[in-house]
């Protein structure tokens, strides 16, 4: 019935109204109450116009990723890891198929054989990613990342188990001293939900340039202007990257440049950035450890044209800050670090560990807590005592 419901309105071209799906079951020969209309009113809508099957899912508040392999199983993420979603099903690979193809078209994307897979954002502001079968072996693979209705606060982060009370205030001192700060992590650590809060600490007085390859930075600031990406179009023309953003930012008098995701070339202009003045910029980049950011940003940047000796001569000269981020088997995300940048006597820069955040709530002094101290100044606050869980 559903199914000759949908024909018959793919038909008449007509909006799925509470009175045009009831005219169509009429006409179908359905005799259905009034909660069952609005029912079948609600299941069409979101088979043509929203997500389908997963529409429930990106209503719910809490849900961060959803996952669906093929007609198989479901997944979502709300915050405390994966979890299957037996109750949300698809009928067979071909409804997977279609779901990513409207989903691809209402990003102005093309997704077919000729173009088996799709990275864009829905108008709700929805990442969307798909790779068709059989590219993917196994069935159509949908991806969601959803953007958080609201940013979080760092007392919000604090109350969630994402940092203590001593890591909250180290934070709030590098943005206070407009301390460069590298905000590094693997995927869904957390990267951008702490970028966020660290942005809403910022003076009002000051303003805000975001840069972005698909907004997803939503800080409680008054005065921000956001600038984003564009892919090419079918023709393969009309791209505006990141690495163009960064060149206009930069004209457009930022008291703070911020960078969503360095992974490109746009590496290359934020450093230059980062040494011509602009002080307190922020970025976020994947590493899977702190240590490991040096070496990410020099391949970023000779993979762009720079030498190795102009690459870690200019993140030197930044004097970055680099909070890193880790999930733990919970699926709870955490700041595990705080690492300051410097030149070995080789004279390439390294991350060394100036405090660590450990599961059991202690923070921990490493070799570059002096330095940090001193860059932060009279905004270094009173360290827990040794074996003083943070609250």
């Amino acid at each position: 019935m559903l199914a000759a419901v949908r024909r018959r309105l793919a038909r008449e071209a007509a909006e799925p109204s509470p009175s045009r799906v009831a005219a169509a079951l009429r006409a179908e020969g359905g005799v259905l109450g009034s909660a069952e209309v609005l029912d079948t009113v609600r299941t069409l809508r979101a088979d043509l116009t929203g997500a389908g099957p997963l529409e429930p899912l990106l209503e719910d508040p809490a849900t961060t990723d959803i996952l669906v392999n093929g007609a198989g199983p479901v997944w979502v993420d709300d915050g405390t890891g994966l979890r299957r979603k037996p109750e949300i099903t698809f009928t067979d690979e071909a409804q997977v198929r279609d779901l990513a193809q409207r989903l691809a078209a209402q990003a102005g994307r093309r997704l077919d054989a000729a173009s088996p897979w799709v990275d864009a954002q829905l108008d709700n502001g929805v990442r969307l990613h798909a790779v068709l079968h059989p590219v993917a072996r196994d069935g159509t693979c949908l991806s969601l990342r959803l953007p958080h209705r609201r940013g979080l606060s760092l007392d919000e982060l604090r109350s969630r188990g994402g940092l203590g009370r001593f890591g909250a205030q180290l934070l709030h001192g590098l943005v206070a001293t407009r301390t460069t700060l590298l905000v590094s992590g693997g995927t869904g650590t957390g990267k951008t939900t702490l970028l966020n809060a660290l942005l809403g600490l910022v003076s009002p007085t000051e303003r805000l340039v975001l840069i972005e390859d698909s907004t997803e930075l939503r800080p409680d600031h008054p005065h921000v202007v956001r600038l984003e990406a564009r892919p090419p179009n079918v023709e393969g023309s009309g791209s505006v990257t990141v690495e163009h953003l960064v060149r206009q930012g930069l004209r457009m008098r930022p008291d703070r440049l911020v960078v969503g995701e360095a992974r490109g070339a746009e590496v290359v202009s934020l450093l230059a950035a980062l040494n011509t003045g602009h002080e307190g910029g922020v970025s976020t980049l994947h590493a899977n450890a702190a240590t490991d950011v040096p070496a990410r940003i020099e391949a970023l940047g000779c993979a762009a044209g720079l030498s190795r000796e102009a690459v870690h001569s200019q993140l030197a000269a930044a004097r970055a800050v680099v909070a890193h981020l880790s999930r733990t088997t919970t699926g709870r995300r955490r700041l595990t670090e705080l690492c300051v940048l410097t030149r070995d006597d080789g004279d390439l820069v390294r991350a060394v560990p100036a405090v660590r955040f450990h599961d059991d709530g202690e923070s921990r002094p490493g070799p570059g807590q002096t330095q940090l101290a001193h860059r932060l100044g009279r905004w270094w606050p009173q360290a827990p005592e040794p074996g003083e869980a943070e609250q």
